[in-house]
């Protein structure tokens, strides 16, 4: 009976971990990272005391969060890498982080750094920053991608596409795939007698 009952808080603890990362990654998602760690908490239907008890501060609670979609964006790195045709790489990188972002607009805010508790994301940025760069060499060896193309542009894109989570949850996902599918069109090389008419030299975007 004593080893029953001594077993049992540490099985409720583990309960409100669970519903309060469950909490978090639904509060998150749908209202980014702005929403009140004590929102969270009113999900899970815990107290504040409880949430602060596993998570003592936002950031330790964004990054357990956000775990899983930080392997997806290192899956999404590593497939493009990986695929023997560089353009077809290059294109998955931005219909999957696109789609990653409209499925979760926390994510979107931690990978672009928005907030100061998501700055342990700036190292899953910069790897896909790299993986990107070294698509962009490739595909620009084989005359898919446009010459002038440079890294912030990228950054831009995610910019611009952070407006596509502000429609209704419905219809935000067809909106993503819609753009990823206008800004690919605008990075592809056009051919050879109609060559791109030379755009304005890119701010520095990347931070």
């Amino acid at each position: 009976m004593t080893a029953h009952v001594s077993h049992m808080p540490r099985s409720d603890a583990r309960d409100n971990r669970a519903r309060i990362l469950a909490a978090a990654r639904t509060v998150f998602a749908e209202a980014g990272l702005g929403a009140p760690v004590r929102e969270v908490a009113r999900h899970a239907e815990v107290g504040p005391a409880t949430l602060y008890r596993h998570f003592p501060t936002k950031r330790e609670l964004i990054l357990e969060a956000f775990a899983d979609q930080r392997r997806v964006c290192q899956a999404v790195v590593h497939d493009a890498l990986a695929d023997p045709d560089p353009w077809r790489g290059f294109r998955s990188v931005i219909v999957r982080i696109c789609e990653l972002h409209a499925r979760n607009r926390g994510f979107a805010d931690a990978f672009m750094a928005a907030y100061p508790e998501a700055m342990d994301f700036a190292a899953d940025r910069e790897r896909t920053l790299r993986a990107v760069g070294e698509l962009t060499r490739r595909a620009q060896q084989t005359g898919s991608l446009r010459p002038d193309f440079v890294l912030d542009d990228l950054i831009l894109m995610l910019m611009a596409h952070r407006g596509a989570q502000d429609a209704p949850a419905a219809v935000r996902l067809a909106a993503s795939r819609r753009f990823a599918a206008y800004v690919i069109e605008a990075f592809r090389a056009p051919p050879p007698e109609a060559a791109p008419a030379a755009l304005p030299r890119a701010p520095r975007l990347g931070g």
